[in-house]
């Protein structure tokens, strides 16, 4: 059951924070050979070259058409691959299963793809373009159900040419859709669907990718392992011969492990201790701006308060993103109130500034408001991190909007939960991380305000102006009209306020200074083929 708790944080800036890390700060002065705690039965064979990693939150599927936790992707995409996949600055696509970029004809509609030839999947099955076809049909049957169909709507035909080349054509010029097959989408093998387990795909997709991993067993609250892929069409790759994915929700036993060499690399460590433990001898680290992770809360707009657009504005200027920004995230998080990172091409000035902290602003839209006498709600927050800790944020949001005499009931409940009540519209608001490619579109689009978006009911926000700037852009390709076209979604958005952004998450990772060859991902999964050990 979820768990509700109230924070009576201080109107002043909450001094409790620091009280959290203690035992960070014991950990990152501790030496190699600190006891780290156990976990599970897995056990490494002699002389196996294992790298292993922690993730602070249990996978919800292994199926890439129903994949949803971005630091989980990591299984998925070590076993699925996808016709093209996107560099880790998040911007630059690159041929994966397809032997170049696709070719795309004049209208924008058509797009052809030539196939690698030397792949197999991981039960011997020969990869062809009837995989391609197979894989594509299975997501866009309505009667799968499958999550992130809408994504490629637009997709009306595959067809199969040869065995190594594979047609797609579309309704409409659609923009985006390269970007979102490198994180929601994989190939799998024709006839997978229909055998076997139908559960396979969400809890063991054994045999049924052309990744470097195989899938070999998934325990919950505790770890997932592959085993090396011995046929991988990259040769010499991967360089481990098992994967052991760590599910590690508390933050100190995450960086326990890391320190005492229990696991390679960790995600999410805690900001604060961020700088010191990467400097640490034994450690390293790294960060990179995201351009497509939104730190944000949900706000359903037919749930009181938040069906009075003045209460929203109110709530939106009393947030004060930069001090979130220095105390709270330490400089992992880039403040802005829009959904649009400050280092993006697509950021606009003016429609940040509409929300900028301004507390008599604030005040003033609270006494226009159906509320002039405050407020509470309920705020939904993970009760385990994801891609990065809210909890301490939480604190300081209630500290912050206590000005306006805006109370917050916070609950704790599980990120696969809070999605999925979040998708059929059954939440108040949802502190969140959202995560996507480093690509304008998707976010905006699919995040709660495009039409038949994913997360429509997220925000049950609906603005047809703000509908047709959303789809006029998926035929722009030129970034000074693309820029111009944002401009204004941005600004409807700020005036409006369906959501509270806060900022841009920072991707950070920590690791054992013997591992080679591993990069932050802008995307926030980790990539790990190219990964050895010393």
């Amino acid at each position: 059951m979820p768990e509700t708790i109230r924070l009576h944080a201080p109107h002043s800036w909450p001094t409790s924070l620091k009280r959290r890390r203690d035992f960070l700060r014991l950990i990152a002065g501790a030496s190699g050979t600190l006891a780290a705690p156990m976990f599970g039965n897995w056990s490494r064979a002699a002389g196996e070259n294992v790298l292993t990693i922690a993730i602070p939150s249990n996978p919800s599927t292994f199926d890439p058409v129903n994949a949803s936790n971005h630091d989980a992707m990591v299984v998925s995409q070590s076993v699925f691959e996808n016709l093209v996949e996107v560099g880790s600055d998040g911007t630059t696509l690159m041929p994966q299963l397809a032997k170049a970029l696709p070719k795309i004809s004049t209208d924008g509609m058509t797009y052809t793809f030539d196939l690698r030839d030397d792949v197999i999947f991981q039960n011997g099955q020969k990869f062809t373009a009837e995989d391609v076809k197979y894989s594509f049909d299975y997501l866009l049957d309505p009667k799968n159900k499958a999550v992130r169909r809408p994504l490629f709507d637009p997709i009306t035909a595959v067809t199969v040419e040869s065995p190594t080349r594979v047609r797609f054509q579309l309704s409409e010029p659609y923009r985006p859709w390269l970007f979102y097959l490198t994180k929601y989408m994989g190939i799998f093998p024709k006839g997978s669907r229909e055998q076997g387990d139908p559960n396979m795909f969400r809890v063991a997709p054994v045999g049924i990718g052309t990744g470097p991993g195989i899938f070999e067993e998934w325990r919950q609250n505790d770890f997932v392992s592959l085993k090396k892929n011995p046929h991988y069409w990259q040769k010499g790759l991967p360089h481990w011969d098992r994967l052991v994915v760590r599910i590690i929700p508390e933050d100190s036993v995450r960086i326990a492990s890391l320190v005492t060499g229990r696991v390679d690399i960790i995600s999410a460590p805690p900001p604060k201790d961020f700088a010191q433990l990467k400097n640490k001898p034994g450690l390293k680290g790294d960060s990179t701006p995201s351009l497509g992770t939104w730190l944000v809360l949900l706000a359903n707009t037919k749930k009181a308060p938040f069906d009075d657009v003045n209460a929203r504005r109110a709530i939106a200027q009393a947030l004060d993103r930069e001090a979130i920004a220095k105390h709270v995230f330490y400089g992992l998080v880039d403040p802005v109130s829009i959904p649009a990172p400050s280092r993006g091409w697509w950021f606009s000035k003016s429609a940040n500034e509409v929300n900028s902290f301004n507390l008599a602003k604030a005040k003033a839209n609270l006494a226009k408001s159906k509320y002039p006498n405050g407020f509470e709600f309920e705020m939904m927050m993970p009760s385990q991190p994801y891609l990065i800790d809210v909890k301490d944020l939480a604190v300081v949001m209630q500290s912050q909007l206590a000005a306006l005499n805006i109370k917050i009931n916070i609950k704790l409940v599980d990120q696969t939960i809070i999605l999925q009540q979040a998708r059929a519209g059954n939440h108040v608001t949802a502190l969140q991380v959202m995560a996507s490619p480093g690509e304008p579109t998707y976010p905006i689009d699919q995040y709660g305000f495009g039409k038949g978006a994913v997360y429509a009911k997220a925000s049950n926000y609906e603005n047809p102006e703000l509908q047709e700037l959303i789809h006029s852009s998926y035929a722009q390709n030129d970034q000074e009209t693309l820029k111009k076209t944002f401009d204004k979604i941005l600004n409807i958005l700020a005036s409006e306020s369906p959501y509270f952004w806060l900022g841009f998450v920072h991707a950070s990772n920590l690791w054992r200074d013997n591992v080679k060859g591993f990069k932050v991902d802008q995307g926030i999964t980790m990539r790990v083929r190219d990964v050895s050990k010393d």
